[in-house]
């Protein structure tokens, strides 16, 4: 790590323990743990407009895709889901390309990084209707503690991926959690 990059040793520990437990776990097949963006990546990225907060967490982990419904975008995906910060007709959401930058999809509901503050947003409560919500709800204060807070918490993750109890012990997310020992 760079002083560039000020991701937390508690990030690192984490995508640390999931890689090693991936490594290990061949049967766990339905999720990607992403790569890492070099400093030259990053530079070119930030200077296209792509905010600093997404690319210091792209530098320890540039995407994740937790299960079929839940993923944090790679740098590369996300460029390619901007057109979710357009505004949409009839939708009481403040979307613009100039406030949000969109960093993944949770259940078919895009998930936001406020560009002037940090904070991830989205209205994921509304799903595929999610441009009919009347706000945005405050997910996390960053994207690094939406990953650690919700994604990586088995419960909020089973919460947010919509598993029912029936189904926890099949979710691959939720077996590398335990398997990486960061179930509780």
């Amino acid at each position: 790590m760079t002083s560039a990059s000020p991701a937390s040793s508690r990030l690192i520990a984490t995508v640390d323990a999931l890689r090693t437990a991936l490594a290990e776990s061949p049967d766990v097949l339905s999720f990607t743990l992403g790569g890492t963006i070099d400093e030259e990546t990053a530079a070119a990225a930030e200077a296209d407009g792509v905010p600093r907060k997404f690319l210091d967490f792209c530098r320890v982990l540039n995407g994740v895709g937790c299960g079929p419904s839940v993923q944090l975008f790679s740098l590369r995906e996300a460029e390619e889901h901007q057109f979710y910060c357009e505004p949409v007709v009839d939708s009481p959401l403040p979307l613009s390309p100039e406030k949000l930058y969109c960093v993944g999809m949770i259940q078919e509901a895009p998930v936001y990084l406020d560009r002037a503050g940090g904070d991830v947003l989205g209205a994921l409560e509304e799903g595929p209707d999610w441009p009919d919500a009347e706000r945005f709800d405050h997910l996390a204060p960053s994207v690094e503690a939406f990953f650690l807070e919700r994604l990586v918490d088995p419960a909020e993750y089973q919460r947010l991926a919509l598993i029912d109890d029936e189904l926890v012990e099949y979710d691959d997310w939720l077996k590398l959690l335990r398997r990486a020992g960061l179930s509780g």
